[in-house]
């Protein structure tokens, strides 16, 4: 089995969602299984840590998730049209293995949410590829293949998988959004698959 990492941050559980459905389009892939990880929050008193496992949900990365990943799917929500300081602050860290190379030819790909259709997901998705091309990585976005694409009143963009969330009401994945989430896992898992053969 190869592995593909679904690396995620999710202060309210909606980008922890799209995760799973990431996931599930993974495995859908024979050979291929998913990890699941998170980072942990960011505090502003900077002498309070997060506990190394976490209290409920999956466990934090390490850099050993990613250098033993056969493709990475990476998601946030939109901070102000950016991804938040905790997984910039996960990024920061994965020097070593810019330096070594360990990323170099994998692919990836990235999912984002916000409250707006333009609450700033294609700029969010956008910012987590940068520091993923700086690592060599190949990057899979949506094809407009996936005709979602064409008919989406929610989230959904060639980037990444993304969705609309709300803080009034259930945060329900529309349709479209979780085809495009079950489409980019199955994307990246193929990919990482023809290029490990």
């Amino acid at each position: 089995m190869s592995t593909i990492l679904v690396l995620y941050y999710s202060p309210g559980g909606t980008i922890a969602e799209m995760a799973n459905i990431i996931a599930h389009g993974i495995e859908e892939v024979e050979g291929m299984e998913a990890r699941i990880r998170t980072v942990p929050a960011v505090s502003a008193n900077t002498e309070k840590t997060e506990n190394i496992i976490p209290e409920n949900g999956p466990l934090y990365a390490a850099l050993q998730d990613l250098e033993e990943c056969a493709g990475l799917a990476m998601g946030c929500p939109t901070h102000f049209g950016n991804m938040p300081a905790a997984m910039k602050y996960f990024i920061d860290s994965t020097s070593p293995l810019w330096m070594s190379g360990k990323l170099v030819d994998k692919p990836a790909a990235v999912f984002s949410g916000s409250m707006s259709l333009h609450g700033g997901q294609e700029s969010t998705l956008l910012t987590m590829i940068l520091p993923l091309l700086h690592h060599g990585m190949l990057i899979t976005g949506l094809p407009y293949t996936q005709t979602e694409l064409l008919s989406t009143k929610t989230g959904g963009t060639p980037y990444g998988a993304s969705r609309v969330t709300s803080d009034s009401g259930p945060n329900v994945l529309s349709d479209e959004e979780r085809a495009l989430c079950l489409a980019l896992g199955r994307r990246l898992a193929h990919t990482a698959k023809k290029l490990k053969n």
